[in-house]
C-alpha cells in the first residue's frame, strides 16, 4: 500500500552516531546490547544518511550517542549537514570539547549544543556519571556559550538526585543554559533494569512541583525549562512523541531506522537499516513505521477516548515492555484494563535497590 501521499515528511533526525560513551550512567536509555565499533556505520554512509535525510525533508539533525566526539569523522558530518541546510545540534557528555574543537564544529555549522548534568555538586554527579566528569561538563557549559552557541542543559531525575532539584536549575542558570530539560528517567535499555534504584519517590514528585512553577515563572524570558513527568504516576500516559513516525526518526550506529529512539524495545517490531533500504523508503514504506501511525491501529479503550488524539495511546515501547503487546494501551493509563501492571511496580519495595552502572562501552 502507498501511504506516501497521507504521511508527512519527518521534521528532525536524531543521529546516534555510536554508542560508544566516556560515562556509565545507570539511567542510560541506551540498548543493552550496544553497536560494537567495527558494526558502525562509517565516514560516506553517514555522509549518505544525511543527504538522504534532508531530501526527504528533514531540517534540524541531532548529532547523538553515545559521545559523539568520539567519532573522529565528526567534522565532516557537521559541514555536510551544514551545507545541507540543517541545524545541527551537538548532544554530547562535553568530555572531549575543547576550545579549538568548539571553533572548528561551530565553523563548519554547528548551531547549538546539548550537555547532560547528573547532580548539582562533583561528588554526586561523578558518582552517579561513573567517572570524573563534573568539573569537564562546567568547562563544556563556558566554551558554548563564550563561542555564542545557544546552549540546552539536560538532567535525568531519578531518586538519587531529586532533593537537588533546586540547586540543578539553579547550577544551569549559572551555566548560561537557555534551555533546561529536567526529565524524570524513561524506563528503557539500562534504564529498566535499574527501575527499582531509579524510581522516585512521591513525596519527591509532589516537593518537585512547586519548585518546577516557581522557576519556570521566575526564568521566563531568559531560560526555557522543560519537565518531564514521571508518568508512573499520572494518571494518563505521556504522548509517544508527537505520534508515531510522525515527525522525528532516529538512526541508531549501525543503520538501523527507528520510528522512536526507543524502539528497539519492541522485540516483535521489523526494523529496517539504511544500509539496506534507502531513508525514504523506510520512512514512508516499511512496516515499523507504519505499525502505529495515526488511529487505525487502536483497539479500546483509546479507539472511543477523546485523548486518542492528544497521547496517541501513549508510548508503545512502555506498553510492549509491560504487557508484550505494543498496540495495548499504555498501562500507565488509568483506563488501561492493564493499569495493575504499573501499580505492582509502585508499591514494590525499593530501599534496599541498588545502580547497577554501565559498562565499558
Amino acid at each position: 500500500m502507498d501511504v506516501t501521499n497521507a504521511v508527512n515528511a519527518p521534521l528532525g533526525m536524531l543521529a546516534e552516531l555510536t554508542h560508544r560513551c566516556p560515562l556509565h550512567c545507570p539511567y542510560c536509555s541506551n540498548p543493552l546490547e550496544l553497536t560494537a565499533r567495527e558494526d558502525e556505520l562509517g565516514t560516506d554512509e553517514w555522509l549518505s544518511v544525511l543527504e538522504q535525510a534532508r531530501e526527504l525533508g528533514v531540517l534540524q539533525v541531532h548529532l547523538s550517542g553515545g559521545e559523539p566526539l568520539s567519532r573522529a569523522d565528526l567534522p565532516l558530518l557537521v559541514s555536510r549537514a551544514g551545507e545541507l541546510g540543517c541545524y545541527v545540534s551537538l548532544v554530547t557528555s562535553g568530555l572531549g570539547l575543547t576550545e579549538s574543537r568548539l571553533a572548528d564544529l561551530v565553523d563548519r555549522g554547528l548551531a547549538h549544543v546539548q550537555l547532560s548534568v547528573q547532580a548539582a555538586d562533583s561528588a554526586r554527579a561523578n558518582l552517579l556519571a561513573g567517572a570524573r566528569a563534573h568539573e569537564h561538563k562546567i568547562t563544556a557549559a563556558g566554551l558554548v556559550t563564550r563561542a555564542g552557541l545557544p546552549l540546552s542543559v539536560n538532567v535525568v531525575l531519578h531518586r538519587a538526585n531529586h532533593d537537588q532539584l533546586e540547586a540543578m536549575i539553579d547550577l544551569a542558570e549559572r551555566m548560561g543554559a537557555d534551555r533546561l530539560e529536567l526529565a524524570n528517567t524513561q524506563y528503557y535499555g539500562w534504564a529498566l533494569r535499574n527501575r527499582a534504584a531509579l524510581q522516585p519517590t512521591r513525596e519527591q514528585l509532589a516537593a518537585a512541583e512547586p519548585i518546577v512553577r516557581a522557576a519556570t515563572e521566575r526564568l521566563r524570558g531568559r531560560m526555557d525549562l522543560v519537565y518531564v513527568l514521571a508518568d508512573y504516576y499520572e494518571s494518563y500516559p505521556k504522548p509517544c512523541m508527537s505520534g508515531w513516525g510522525s515527525r522525528q526518526l532516529t538512526v541508531a550506529p549501525d543503520g538501523t531506522v527507528l520510528p522512536c529512539p526507543a524502539a528497539t524495545a519492541i522485540s516483535t517490531l521489523t526494523l529496517e537499516n539504511v544500509r539496506n533500504r534507502t531513508l525514504a523508503d523506510i520512512w514512508y514504506q516499511s512496516e515499523s513505521f507504519n505499525a502505529y501511525r495515526g488511529e487505525d491501529w487502536m483497539r479500546d479503550p483509546c479507539r472511543s477516548c477523546d485523548r486518542r488524539s492528544i497521547d496517541f495511546g501513549g508510548c508503545r515501547c512502555q506498553a510492549f515492555q509491560l504487557t508484550g503487546d505494543a498496540a495495548a494501551t499504555d498501562p500507565v493509563c488509568t483506563l488501561s484494563p492493564d493499569r495493575a501492571l504499573v501499580e505492582r511496580i509502585l508499591e514494590a519495595p525499593r530501599e534496599d535497590a541498588d545502580f547497577v552502572m554501565r559498562g565499558p562501552r
